[in-house]
C-alpha cells in the first residue's frame, strides 16, 4: 500500500521512527459560524478614537470612551452588549456632515406648583424624575430640570434654561443629522406616574425638529475592508444610505467573497411611514425594525433586536416570542392591531408583540425583499432566518471540503490507487456531502434525504482537470409560525 505521507521524506536514509500527524479526519460534526457584529453611528466631536476607525467592544464602558459617552454610535454598543454580551462585538464611528443641523426640541414647565410631587420625563426612552416642591415657580422647576438632565451625561441630548423664556429648557441633540429628530420627548410613560399638570407644573412638549444632513455612510463601507460582519447595525435610514449598504452586502455575498452579513436598521414612527420605509428598499441583506411610536430611539430597536438575532445559534429557528431587553413598547393605545402588523410584514418591515407584562418580543424577523431582478414578487429570501440559514450551509460546506481535502490530488471515478494515497474522486466527495447533509438533518436545518441525494452532482469539469463542480439541493426547514384549526361543535 502506497501511503501518501505530508511531511516524511521517502528517502530518508538515517535510522528512527518517524510518525507525522494529519488532521483531515478530526473533526466530524458541524462546525460553528463565528459571528462577529458591527454597529455604524456617529461620535463625540472630542472623542479619542477619529472617524472610520473599527474598534472591539468588550464592555458597555468600552464605546463611551472611544467615541464618547451620549454619542449615537455608544448609545447602540450599549443597547447591543446589554441585550447579548457575548456576540463579538466592533464599532466604525463617523463625524458630522459638514454643514449639519442638530436636532432640538424644548420643555415649558408651568407655576409655581400647588403641592410637592416629581416630574416624570421621558426622553428618548430615558425616565428623568425632578422632585418639586410646593411653591416652586416655573423658572426654578425649569433650572432643576435642565439640571437633571445635563447630570446625565449619557443622553442624547444637553439641556438649557432658554435665555429669553426662563420657564423653558432647550434641548439640542448630541450630534447632527435627521436621526435626531426621531428623538422621543414625553411624561409619565409608566402606570401611576402622575403628570406635572397635577401639581400646578404642566408640561409643554415641543417635539425635536430640525435635524438636517446624515454622514456619508460610504466611508464606513469603505473602512470594513475584508472583515466578515454577519450582523451590521445602522442608524441612518436614508434611501442613499440603504442602498450602498445593500450593495456592499450584495459583493460580500457573491460566492467568490463569501462574507455574508445582514443588516438591521430601526424606524420609530407611524404606520404610512414605515411602510413608505418598507417599500423604498428591495433587499434580502437589510431588516427593518419597526418600533411604532416607542420612546425608545430606532438604533436602540435596530440594536436590540440584531443583538438577540445574533444570539440565537440555531440559525433555522425563528426568532418569534423571544424578548427584546430594555426596549419599551408604545402607549397601549398607539400599538399597531394584528391587520396593521400585517399590512407592515408584507411591506418590509419586521414587527413585536407586547405581553400581558408589557415586555416587548419578537413577532417576526423578515428582510425587505419583496420582488426579483424582473420585478416579479418573490418570497424566497423574505424570512431572515433564511439567510441565516443558507449562509450556515454554505460556510458548513467550505469547512467540510477545506478540512476534509486539503492537500488532495484528483482523480477520475474508478482510478485504481492505494488506500492510502492522498486522492479525491467526484464520488468521495459526492459521499462527504451526503454525511454532510445528514449533520444538517440531525440538526433541523433541513430536511427530505432522497431528493438531496437525488438532485446532489458531484462532477469533475470537462474544461479544467483539476476542477470539482457540484450543484447541492437542499430543502430548507421551514418554522412553524401559523396554525389554522376549525371546532366543528356538536350539540
Amino acid at each position: 500500500m502506497a501511503i501518501g505521507f505530508n511531511s516524511i521524506p521517502a528517502d530518508v536514509r538515517t535510522g528512527g521512527q518517524f510518525i507525522e500527524f494529519d488532521n483531515s479526519r478530526a473533526i466530524n460534526g458541524l462546525p460553528g459560524m463565528p459571528m462577529k457584529a458591527l454597529v455604524i453611528g456617529q461620535r463625540a466631536a472630542t472623542a479619542p478614537v477619529v472617524a472610520a476607525i473599527p474598534m472591539q467592544i468588550a464592555g458597555a464602558k468600552d464605546a463611551e470612551a472611544y467615541f464618547g459617552r451620549g454619542s449615537l454610535v455608544a448609545a447602540m454598543a450599549n443597547a447591543f452588549k446589554a441585550a447579548n454580551a457575548y456576540t463579538e462585538l466592533w464599532a466604525i464611528a463617523l463625524d458630522d456632515a459638514a454643514g449639519a443641523a442638530k436636532a432640538a426640541g424644548a420643555l415649558g414647565f408651568g407655576g409655581p406648583a400647588v403641592a410637592n410631587g416629581s416630574l416624570f420625563l421621558y426622553i428618548g426612552g430615558e425616565r428623568i424624575v425632578v422632585p418639586v416642591t410646593s411653591g416652586d415657580t416655573a423658572a426654578q422647576i425649569a433650572t432643576n430640570v435642565a439640571a437633571a438632565i445635563n447630570a446625565m451625561t449619557d443622553l442624547p441630548v444637553t439641556a438649557a434654561v432658554d435665555a429669553l423664556d426662563t420657564t423653558k429648557v432647550d434641548l439640542t441633540c448630541r450630534w447632527g443629522g435627521t436621526t435626531g429628530n426621531a428623538i422621543d420627548l414625553r411624561e409619565a410613560y409608566y402606570q401611576g406616574e402622575t403628570s406635572g399638570a397635577e401639581i400646578g407644573a404642566a408640561v409643554t412638549i415641543t417635539a425635536m425638529a430640525g435635524g438636517a444632513t446624515d454622514p456619508d455612510i460610504s466611508t464606513v463601507i469603505a473602512a470594513l475592508g475584508d472583515v466578515k460582519y454577519g450582523t451590521i447595525v445602522t442608524a441612518y435610514k436614508d434611501g442613499a444610505s440603504l442602498q450602498a449598504l445593500h450593495t456592499e452586502l450584495l459583493r460580500r455575498w457573491g460566492p467568490m467573497v463569501m462574507e455574508e452579513g445582514q443588516a438591521f436598521v430601526g424606524d420609530c414612527d407611524t404606520l404610512s411611514n414605515l411602510e413608505t420605509l418598507g417599500t423604498g428598499i428591495d433587499s434580502q441583506f437589510i431588516t427593518i425594525v419597526g418600533g411604532g411610536l416607542s420612546p425608545t430611539p430606532p438604533w436602540v430597536w435596530a440594536a436590540v433586536a440584531a443583538a438577540v438575532d445574533a444570539g440565537e445559534p440555531d440559525p433555522a429557528r425563528p426568532r418569534q416570542t423571544l424578548p427584546l431587553p430594555g426596549l419599551l413598547a408604545p402607549a397601549q393605545t398607539k400599538l399597531f392591531t394584528r391587520d396593521e402588523r400585517d399590512l407592515l410584514l408584507h411591506d418590509g418591515v419586521s414587527t413585536f408583540m407586547v405581553d400581558a407584562g408589557g415586555n416587548v418580543l419578537i413577532e417576526r424577523l423578515i428582510t425587505t425583499y419583496e420582488t426579483n431582478a424582473f420585478g416579479v414578487p418573490d418570497e424566497s429570501y423574505l424570512d431572515l432566518t433564511t439567510m441565516r440559514t443558507l449562509a450556515y450551509l454554505r460556510w458548513a460546506v467550505r469547512s467540510r471540503i477545506a478540512l476534509r481535502f486539503p492537500r488532495m490530488k484528483l482523480a477520475d471515478d474508478g482510478t485504481s490507487f492505494g488506500p492510502g494515497q492522498p486522492i479525491v474522486t467526484p464520488s468521495s466527495i459526492k459521499a462527504d456531502l451526503i454525511n454532510l447533509f445528514h449533520d444538517w438533518e440531525e440538526a433541523g436545518y433541513v430536511e427530505d434525504f432522497t431528493q438531496f441525494k437525488k438532485d446532489l452532482v458531484v462532477e469533475r469539469d470537462a474544461s479544467d482537470p483539476e476542477r470539482v463542480n457540484a450543484l447541492l439541493a437542499p430543502n430548507l426547514i421551514n418554522q412553524f409560525r401559523v396554525f389554522a384549526g376549525q371546532i366543528q361543535f356538536l350539540l
